[in-house]
C-alpha cells in the first residue's frame, strides 16, 4: 500500500493511527484490464484507492464514451454522485490495465472522518484539489486551443502516453482523435 500512503500523505499529514484505521478497513481487489468497476445508473458506495494501475473515468453522450478522468496509482476512484448524493451517478469506471485497489465504504469512510480530523482533513485538501483540477481543465477546453491542451497534458502527465489509449487521451482533451494525430505529427510536441 506504498502508494496509496504516499499519496495520501502527500496531500496532508495523516497520522499513522489514523492510517491503521483506514487500512484496517480496506478490501483489496484486483480487477483485469477493460473492467467496469463503476456502473452509471447503478449506485456504488465504495472508494477505490489505486494501488497499481490505471483507471479511466467517462459518460456516455449520445452513445459515444467521453473520457472525463484518469485515476493512477495512489489516487482514488469511485462516482461523484455516489459519494456526495447518495444517489446513483452518471459516470463509469474502468480498468485500462490489470488494477489492483483497495475499497472502503463510503459509510466506513465517514465514520473515520468523525473519529480522525487528519483524515477529514486529508479528504477536504484531496477535494479541493480535484475542483481546482477540473476547474482548469474546463476553462482550458473553453479558452485554448487543442494543441495548447496537448501540450500541458505532456508536461502535466507525461506517463498517460504510455499507458492509455490516444482515443481516450483525445476525448479527454475534448478533440477527435484525427486532430490529435495532426497535432502530434506536427512534430512539435513529441512523447
Amino acid at each position: 500500500m506504498e502508494n496509496i500512503i504516499r499519496k495520501i500523505k502527500m496531500y496532508y499529514p495523516v497520522s499513522d493511527e489514523a492510517l491503521e484505521a483506514l487500512v484496517c478497513l480496506f478490501e483489496r481487489w484486483v480487477f483485469p484490464a477493460k473492467t467496469t468497476i463503476i456502473h452509471a445508473g447503478k449506485l456504488d458506495r465504495k472508494v477505490y484507492f489505486i494501488e497499481k494501475g490505471i483507471t479511466r473515468s467517462y459518460v456516455l453522450h449520445n452513445g459515444k464514451q467521453i473520457t472525463t478522468w484518469f485515476s493512477k496509482e495512489g489516487d482514488t476512484a469511485c462516482g461523484s454522485w455516489d459519494l456526495y448524493r447518495r444517489t446513483a451517478g452518471f459516470e463509469y469506471v474502468e480498468t485500462l490495465e490489470e488494477t489492483t485497489a483497495y475499497s472502503v465504504s463510503v459509510e466506513q469512510l465517514d465514520e473515520l472522518y468523525r473519529s480522525y480530523i487528519d483524515l477529514a482533513n486529508w479528504m477536504r485538501v484531496l477535494q479541493q484539489e480535484n475542483f481546482l483540477r477540473l476547474q482548469d481543465m474546463h476553462i482550458r477546453r473553453l479558452n485554448w486551443p487543442a494543441q495548447e491542451r496537448y501540450e500541458h497534458l505532456t508536461k502535466e502527465c507525461p506517463e498517460l502516453f504510455q499507458r492509455v489509449n490516444l482515443g481516450y487521451i483525445a476525448s479527454f482533451l475534448g478533440i477527435t482523435q484525427q486532430s490529435l494525430s495532426r497535432i502530434r505529427a506536427n512534430g512539435r510536441f513529441l512523447t
